[in-house]
């Protein structure tokens, strides 16, 4: 960047490709390292131990989580802040606020960059360290896959003893037409229960329904004989009368 303007230099920062970016995100050598390597700061990566030199987690040392280079900061493990709703996340921290005390040497091309303008002691000094580092690396993923395996086999164990055999499906399938006739049986006596219920009702209301059946009759035939039985003579004169009072009428 050749211009000086504060404009210009904020817009380069903010519009910058990812492989300036990754160069910018670098922190100071512990001295031990600067006397070792020749150096005064390095670019950070995934795998360094680092001590944090300001904020709230000043003199925090941990090993680096993440390198996030489109944003320019470091997640490093057990530094963290809550949110609102109380979950957990890993708080940013920029590679000015830390220092590197050790370097992850798992890359040959980092490797070879340190060693430019070494001394031969320095060169194989940096080749012991990564090959533990690489060693120790290899016997975590070990570990992890072994992890992985038993919880798997744990998974599977569980998932065996969920599943029915086939003898045992056999079983449930003898058991549930076993079920299904108790289930008819029981039907039936219930059923036949409240048949012989009902029978009886009925036969203990037989008696009274012909008593009452008798009491009805009784009273009718009690009434037929109080009525006064009506004259055939009555009656004619009644017609007789009605059949010369219309005559008379037609008459006028």
């Amino acid at each position: 960047m050749k211009s000086m303007m504060p404009r210009k230099q904020r817009k380069e920062l903010y519009n910058a490709p990812l492989h300036k970016r990754r160069k910018w995100i670098s922190s100071h050598l512990q001295e031990k390292l600067l006397l070792k390597y020749d150096k005064r700061s390095i670019s950070v990566i995934k795998g360094d131990t680092v001590k944090v030199m300001r904020g709230s987690f000043r003199g925090h040392e941990d090993k680096v989580a993440r390198v996030d280079v489109r944003k320019r900061y470091l997640e490093i493990e057990g530094i963290t802040m809550s949110k609102a709703d109380g979950n957990k996340i890993a708080k940013p921290i920029h590679p000015s606020n830390v220092m590197i005390t050790k370097l992850n040497l798992t890359d040959k091309w980092r490797r070879k960059k340190l060693e430019r303008g070494l001394s031969e002691e320095a060169k194989k000094e940096i080749e012991k360290e990564a090959e533990t580092q690489i060693k120790e690396a290899e016997e975590k993923k070990k570990k992890e896959e072994e992890e992985k395996l038993l919880k798997e086999k744990e998974e599977a164990l569980k998932e065996k003893e969920e599943i029915p055999t086939t003898e045992e499906k056999e079983e449930k399938l003898e058991e549930k037409p076993k079920a299904k006739e108790k289930k008819e049986i029981e039907k039936e006596t219930k059923t036949q229960i409240k048949e012989a219920e009902e029978k009886k009702k009925k036969e203990e209301e037989k008696p009274k329904t012909e008593a009452k059946k008798e009491e009805i009759e009784k009273k009718s035939n009690a009434k037929s004989e109080k009525k006064p039985a009506v004259s055939k003579e009555k009656t004619n004169k009644k017609t007789t009368e009605k059949t010369t009072k219309v005559k008379q009428e037609e008459n006028k």
